[in-house]
């Protein structure tokens, strides 16, 4: 796996926290640096260190399961961009009746939203992959594409976030293909 696909599966990760992020420029009161720079620490923070726990788990279980290792990340790529875009579709809005930006609230939307790096992360365990520079471009890439999200939610409303699931569940799901494409066919 190159550079390219791993930034392609940042910018597909970084989708729900993106999606997140507008709701919460939807709900800033008032819009200052840290409005926008927290949900960026966040997101960005749990988008790098879930793929790198997944990794290790994966490493622990790889040995014993690599003959299927193409089919694994198929299925759990397809299964989380499959899940992104049901949820794109969905009419329900995330609204919260207090400071969207708490240490609480911000704690729960950042691992809600990084559960499926995770998933990602134990993918990575069955590819030569540099672990360290994937997590590190998964989260600068969520960073900036959070911080992006509650300025656009600021200015623009809630019409992009079932765009941007959307297109991060397609992303995945591309990507699975690819991996099982290239394992069976080359």
């Amino acid at each position: 796996m190159g550079i390219w696909e791993i930034m392609l599966i940042a910018v597909g990760l970084s989708m729900d926290a993106f999606a997140v992020s507008v709701t919460l420029g939807l709900c800033a009161k008032k819009q200052s640096f840290f409005c926008y720079i927290i949900p960026g620490l966040y997101f960005g923070f749990f988008q790098a260190v879930m793929p790198l726990i997944g990794y290790f788990a994966g490493t622990y279980f790889a040995a014993r399961i690599q003959h299927l290792d193409h089919w694994i990340a198929f299925a759990l790529l397809g299964f989380i961009g499959g899940k992104m875009i049901k949820e794109s579709f969905s009419k329900d809005d995330e609204k919260t009746h207090e400071n969207p930006s708490r240490f609480k609230n911000m704690l729960l939307l950042s691992i809600a939203t990084s559960i499926d790096a995770l998933a990602v992360g134990v993918t990575f365990a069955f590819f030569k992959i540099n672990v360290f520079i994937a997590i590190i471009i998964i989260g600068i890439t969520t960073f900036f594409i959070s911080i992006a999200g509650v300025k656009i939610g600021s200015i623009f409303g809630t019409k992009l976030k079932s765009k941007a699931e959307l297109f991060g569940g397609v992303v995945l799901i591309i990507l699975g293909l690819k991996i099982l494409v290239e394992h069976l066919v080359f």
